[in-house]
């Protein structure tokens, strides 16, 4: 007798408030934006990726091996990452066998039990790819050869993923040295710019980073401009921001430790430079380089009109033993507390009124929303407060930047939501995630009282969809 597959069922209410009244009215608020388009404006998707649109190879590489989230918890209750099929730098042998790391994956499922990990892995399976079960030790096999099947279909590839997921836009992180050919052969495939590169120049704005000096020669060969100096160092910059705009750019990137935006004296950043090169920079002057060059990109997004986007106070790599092994991006970087309110003052002095800046500034902090992030985003008209990221985009804290930020900076002083994220798959779970919360936020002052049901429908759909447009929206 042919054994019959039963249908892995989400809560169809899943992360709506659990009050009757209040769930009922989260209900119809979430129904007015669960078929939105995603606007996906902040994310780190390999742009190579989608021009190959090759099939993913199986279920391991699909959602454990890339899955920094995923392979952080596993590390943290004793597994190593070279079991988790992350390959070593020093030739150490690794588990090679896709079904043995997603066996290790499914054996520790209940590791995931209240984290928003959980939530988008139940959607990437369940939803996008109908799994007939969660996963466990019983059902690992089972799941994987089904997965398998599901990812060699061509509806599983990469772009057709996309067209699925109703993805209008979706931005990609790049190199500032970067040629964007990637891009340029995308858009000729699809005939459209729905893949736009986003600058982010941190690798070249920190002088004591390993490869720098390298990376400055990459910066003059594709720019065209010899950054021979300070001067022309900003000639290449300018170069490479105005190539990445006819690419389609939107934005950029900046993920500095400090948010400190404080303007250096020409002369002073020629001669941090100058010894930069030469291999002489110390702590002190490379902090200060750091945040001079913050102040020159607000400079020059004020004046092409790239969208600014910081997010600071993370403490990248945290383990040496671990980056020295397995390399950069491998679940240890951690956040630390951070100042905004005196840091940001002297760009915002400069540029926060200027009608042509615009900045979003997204945070690991918490802390900082009702102290400084709200009061700032809800005076400057040319600074956005980010949706919650990174470390903050579980449910509960959310919610608490909903009520931290809304009634100092209102919600059309925030971005709508990003989802910050290389996870492919994972794309439409966090935007449905976070469009459940924000239902269930606004259900809520509407059974206190607060805003009309029509009020917060309107304001629902503003914060999946239109305000996302409107806060990366190109300059006439």
């Amino acid at each position: 007798m042919t054994e019959q597959r039963t249908a892995w069922q989400l809560d169809p209410d899943r992360a709506l408030p659990a009050e009757p009244g209040v769930r009922a009215l989260a209900r119809e608020i979430y129904a007015s934006t669960a078929a939105l388009p995603i606007v996906s404006m902040h994310g780190h998707v390999d742009v190579d990726l989608l021009v190959q649109d090759e099939p993913f190879a199986n279920p391991a590489e699909m959602f454990v091996i890339p899955d920094h989230y995923l392979v952080r918890m596993l590390v943290s209750q004793g597994e190593s990452p070279a079991a988790l099929g992350i390959p070593t730098q020093d030739g150490s042998p690794y588990e090679t066998d896709p079904r043995e790391v997603w066996r290790r994956f499914c054996r520790n499922w209940k590791l995931f039990r209240g984290t928003p990990t959980r939530y988008w892995l139940e959607h990437e399976l369940a939803v996008v790819f109908e799994a007939p079960a969660p996963p466990s030790e019983e059902t690992a096999d089972g799941l994987y050869d089904f997965l398998l099947d599901r990812l060699a279909r061509d509806e599983s590839r990469p772009r057709a993923l996309l067209d699925r997921f109703n993805v209008e836009l979706l931005a990609t992180t790049d190199s500032a040295a970067s040629g964007l050919a990637g891009h340029r052969k995308l858009a000729e495939q699809e005939g459209r710019q729905r893949i736009l590169p986003t600058f982010r120049p941190d690798d070249l704005l920190h002088i004591r980073r390993p490869g720098w000096a390298a990376d400055v020669r990459r910066l003059s060969e594709v720019s065209g401009i010899e950054a021979r100096d300070y001067d022309s160092f900003l000639l290449a910059l300018r170069q490479r921001r105005a190539a990445f705009l006819q690419a389609g750019a939107r934005a950029t990137d900046h993920g500095h430790l400090s948010a400190s935006a404080e303007p250096l004296d020409p002369a002073d950043a020629r001669s941090i430079f100058a010894a930069a090169l030469r291999g002489e920079s110390d702590a002190t002057a490379a902090e200060a380089f750091a945040g001079g060059m913050l102040y020159e990109m607000a400079r020059m997004s004020a004046e092409d009109g790239l969208v600014m986007q910081l997010h600071p106070g993370v403490l990248r790599n945290h383990s040496s033993a671990v980056r020295s092994r397995y390399g950069t991006d491998k679940g240890f970087d951690i956040p630390v507390r951070v100042e905004f309110t005196r840091a940001l003052q002297p760009l915002l002095n400069s540029f926060g009124m200027d009608p042509g800046f615009r900045m979003i500034v997204f945070t690991t902090d918490e802390t900082v929303y009702s102290r400084e992030l709200a009061p700032l985003a809800g005076a400057y008209p040319a600074l956005r407060l980010g949706a919650p990221w990174w470390f903050l985009d579980s449910p509960e804290q959310m919610r608490r930047f909903r009520e931290s930020a809304v009634e100092t900076a209102g919600f059309y002083n925030t971005s709508g939501f990003v989802d910050d994220t290389r996870a492919l798959a994972s794309i439409p779970a966090r935007h449905d995630l976070a469009r459940r919360i924000d239902a269930g936020f606004l259900a809520r002052l509407v059974a206190e009282g607060r805003l009309a049901a029509a009020e917060a429908v309107e304001t629902g759909i503003d914060l999946a969809y239109n305000l996302p447009l409107q806060s990366y929206a190109p300059r006439p």
